[in-house]
């Protein structure tokens, strides 16, 4: 499976969102919990987008044995979504493309440093690199899913999810609440 796994450009930071990478979450309607993280690519990230691209293709590839020999004309979700298009109302996704990952499996969350990041340090809405290894499903419905690998935060940017921090609300720094 190393042949579908990519691990996203340093040159070509992604952005993070949806992160549920330090506690499992469950989509709505299911028990079932996984980490998770929704993967916000720049339009610009050309090296980035065709190796998801070309990996993606090879994914279907290997799905064509369980779905009956060929790759359907169309999937019920399809991986890689614009974000243009299927989230106009967000400004975060604006310019970007974007893709879910998911995995039963904790991911490790690093600096550049390679000091392992907890629930402060990495948020929605940062910058960095990630690993997934694309793979074919035919269960109820066929397509490409991505499995969550491991993360490298290189930068930080607006939290995105609303909500203010203790040190915004009362007007001081976070060491002066110590």
């Amino acid at each position: 499976m190393d042949d579908l796994k990519v691990i996203t450009n340093r040159g070509e930071l992604v952005r993070f969102s949806y992160s549920h990478v330090f506690e499992p979450d469950s989509m709505e309607g299911s028990e079932d919990k996984k980490y998770s993280v929704s993967i916000l690519i720049p339009k610009t990230a050309k090296k980035t987008l065709a190796d998801i691209k070309a990996k993606l293709q090879l994914a279907k590839e290997a799905g064509k044995a369980s779905w009956g020999g060929k790759i359907p004309a169309t999937f019920t979700h399809e991986l890689l979504r614009d974000g243009d298009i299927e989230r106009p109302d967000d400004p975060a996704y604006e310019g970007h493309y974007y893709l879910n990952a998911k995995s039963k499996m904790q991911p490790q969350v690093i600096d550049t440093e390679g000091i392992r990041l907890g629930p402060e340090e990495f948020y929605s809405g940062c910058y960095g690199c990630v690993s997934f290894t694309l793979y074919p499903y035919s269960k109820g419905s066929k397509g490409v899913a991505a499995g969550l690998g491991n993360i490298l935060k290189v930068e930080d940017g607006e939290k995105l999810g609303g909500g203010a921090s203790a040190a915004e609300d009362f007007g001081v720094e976070v060491d002066d609440l110590l």
